[in-house]
C-alpha cells in the first residue's frame, strides 16, 4: 500500500499538462488485436480522457486515428513507455504484463480471445485469470467494455491492490546456503 502512494504522489508531482499517458501494447503474436485498439481510439475520440495514449498496435489493421501509434517499439522504447505511463494495458501475454509489473505498474489486462480471430485458441483467457487469482496484481478485463470504467477509476482500483512480485528465490537461496555449509563443515 505504501508504495501505491508514493507512485500515485509521483504522478501527480509529474504530471504533464492536459494529462497523463497511457501505453497500450497488444505484443508481437502475428494475429491482429484490433478490437482492443479500435476502443481504445474510439475512447479517446469521445474525450472521455485527456491522457495522451501511445499504441504498440502488433499485427493489427485497424490503425488508430486519435492515439499514437506504431506497429512495434524497440525493447528500449517499451521500457521507456512503460516507466512514463500512469496506466500500462496489455494483452494476455506474460512478457508484456511481466514487464509493467516489473517496473512497479499494475497493468490492465486484456486478453486476446480466439472468436474474435485473435489468437488460435483462449489461453490468454486461462492464463490471465489464473494469474489474478494466485497474484491479484493485474486488473484482468473480459469484457472490453469495463475499460472505460477501469481507466477513468484507475488510481482508486489500485489503491487496494500491490504491483510488487514475489519471489521464492530469497528463501530459496538461504536454504541452498545452509545446505552447503552444512556439506563443508
Amino acid at each position: 500500500m505504501y508504495i501505491n502512494e508514493l507512485i500515485c504522489i509521483f504522478s501527480i508531482l509529474t504530471k504533464k499538462p492536459g494529462g497523463f499517458m497511457i501505453f497500450v501494447t497488444v505484443g508481437t503474436h502475428e494475429q491482429q488485436f484490433n478490437r482492443l485498439i479500435k476502443f481504445i481510439d474510439e475512447f479517446k475520440l469521445n474525450n472521455k480522457i485527456k491522457d495522451e495514449i501511445i499504441i504498440q498496435s502488433g499485427y493489427s489493421t485497424y490503425y488508430p486515428q486519435y492515439c499514437k501509434s506504431n506497429n512495434l517499439f524497440s525493447y528500449d522504447d517499451m521500457v521507456k513507455y512503460v516507466n512514463e505511463a500512469r496506466i500500462v494495458i496489455t494483452h494476455g501475454g506474460p512478457a508484456s504484463f511481466i514487464m509493467a509489473i516489473q517496473n512497479g505498474k499494475i497493468p490492465v489486462v486484456v486478453p486476446r480471445k480466439k472468436i474474435f480471430g485473435e489468437h488460435v485458441n483462449d489461453h490468454q483467457v486461462d492464463f490471465v485469470k489464473l494469474v489474478y487469482e494466485r497474484q491479484r496484481n493485474i486488473i484482468p478485463v473480459f469484457d472490453i467494455e469495463q475499460i472505460s470504467d477501469i481507466v477513468i477509476n484507475y488510481d482508486d482500483i489500485i489503491s487496494n491492490m500491490s504491483s510488487l512480485q514475489t519471489s521464492n528465490n530469497m528463501q530459496f537461496n538461504k536454504e541452498f546456503s545452509l545446505i552447503i555449509n552444512s556439506i563443508f563443515k
